[in-house]
């Protein structure tokens, strides 16, 4: 879920919005900038509140938060060959490492951490951030395309296996192990991503008219969408809903498509004896006898909704979230906006733009142009509310707002074995020790 923005135009240099990305559970949103970056909650509609900002390095082109939690790792275009993890709160540095080439891409849960060369990927377990494997001799991947998922008990990765052909690697992050490789796409891949339980795993080629979902460890494909069919576009994002029901998917277009992960079961009641219903069926039954790639083009689902946007041709990412209760639809911009919308998750259709804000803004201040329309009415919230979260644990850890805490008592679900303490240097090593080069200190495949 990150995205590096396009350049800015002239005079926008220090304010410019150079990469974008939503954390884990899509309670945060992390942007970067040529003066630094900056972090965001997303708890409210009408509020955007910065948790922290930091000028202390400049140009940063990747940053990504745990979680809510204090930990945030940033790469800088000043030395782009090298990862810096910082405890935000406390305003120190954890460690920082120096790879063979550039970094590309950094995806962490509570158990590991990756960092993405192009012919590379380092796996660190990110609780004293050894290196436990390195991935060699992969195909090449300039893009630094790779998921992995955030639920730490299996900690799955998926990347490129393939350069000519849309191939994906199924690789387990915890027993260091090739799961299997599925062949995705006819095309190479633009996009992969996984659910929260990391039982499904969803992927979109450099076409971007088609996005398979797959059953995960197995493989199996489970379903198939259309995202659109008069011309090719560049996914830029594709992200679950944390329920896993919906599927969003984002692109150099003005539309954001959502789909719905639902299979139609045979045991629907027959259709009316009218025309139209007759000739729908005949037309369905005729499917068996057209060529196998026009009749998959008929049973793939078309999108459920679709958010618009007043743009296009502009770098994005969108997820998909709760707040206040109510599912909402969240696009951020390269062109320096955050974009809300309502989503109706019973009748789908066009999702309304309710709020935008502005990501360049200093503290709080926000765009308000776009407040179009009053707030749904409660009753809504019954069909949309997911449900609570599971009783709590008295285990102590690392606080979800920011592990100023020791202590803190937080749900059973949010940690793993021996979790990150933020709120105790010593769960590091001395950062003297954590830094270092990763040239030849590694496990090869």
């Amino acid at each position: 879920m990150e995205a590096e923005a396009a350049d800015a135009p002239p005079g926008r240099v220090e304010a410019a919005l150079s990469c974008f990305s939503f954390n884990q559970d899509c309670t945060s949103l992390a942007i970067g900038t040529k003066a630094g970056y900056k972090l965001f909650a997303l708890s409210s509609v009408e509020q955007l509140d910065q948790v922290h900002g930091s000028n202390e390095i400049p140009d940063v082109y990747i940053v990504e938060r745990l979680f809510s939690s204090s930990l945030v790792v940033v790469v800088s275009h000043t030395k782009p060959r090298q990862m810096n993890v910082y405890h935000f709160k406390k305003g120190t540095e954890i460690c920082n490492y120096s790879y063979s080439s550039n970094i590309l891409s950094i995806r962490l849960n509570r158990q590991r951490l990756l960092v993405c060369l192009e012919e590379s990927i380092y796996i660190h377990n990110i609780k004293d951030m050894k290196l436990l494997k390195t991935l060699l001799d992969i195909p090449s991947n300039p893009t630094g395309l790779c998921a992995l998922s955030i639920n730490h008990s299996n900690s799955y990765l998926a990347y490129p296996g393939s350069q000519t052909t849309g191939e994906i690697v199924l690789y387990d992050g915890n027993s260091l192990k090739t799961v299997c490789t599925i062949a995705a796409h006819e095309g190479t891949l633009a996009a992969i991503t996984f659910n929260s339980s990391g039982s499904k795993l969803a992927s979109a080629s450099e076409k971007g008219t088609v996005i398979r979902v797959f059953s995960v460890p197995e493989g199996q494909k489970l379903y198939e969408f259309r995202r659109g069919m008069k011309r090719y576009v560049t996914i830029s994002s594709l992200v679950f809903s944390m329920d896993s029901q919906f599927l969003c998917a984002s692109s150099n277009t003005e539309t954001v498509h959502i789909f719905k992960l639902e299979h139609l079961t045979d045991s629907r009641p027959e259709e009316p004896s009218t025309w139209s219903g007759y000739m729908g069926k005949m037309f369905m039954a005729a499917t068996n006898y057209l060529p196998a790639q026009v009749s998959d083009m008929m049973n793939q689902d078309r999108a459920f909704a679709t958010g618009r946007l007043n743009f296009s041709g502009q770098k994005n990412i969108c997820t998909l979230s709760t707040i206040q209760k109510l599912p909402r639809l969240l696009v951020a911009s390269s062109d320096g906006h955050l974009y809300i919308y309502n989503l109706d998750p019973q009748d789908g259709g066009e999702c309304i733009l309710i709020k935008t804000h502005s990501l360049l803004s200093s503290g709080t201040e926000e765009n308000k142009e776009n407040d179009l329309r009053p707030s749904l009415p409660p009753s809504y919230a019954a069909t949309a509310a997911r449900p609570s979260t599971s009783a709590a644990s008295t285990v102590p850890g690392y606080s979800e707002d920011g592990g100023a805490l020791r202590g803190e008592v937080i749900p059973e679900h949010e940690f793993a074995t021996g979790p990150v303490c933020l709120d105790d240097e010593n769960e590091f090593p001395p950062i003297i020790l954590c830094r270092g080069s990763q040239k030849g200190k590694t496990k090869q495949s």
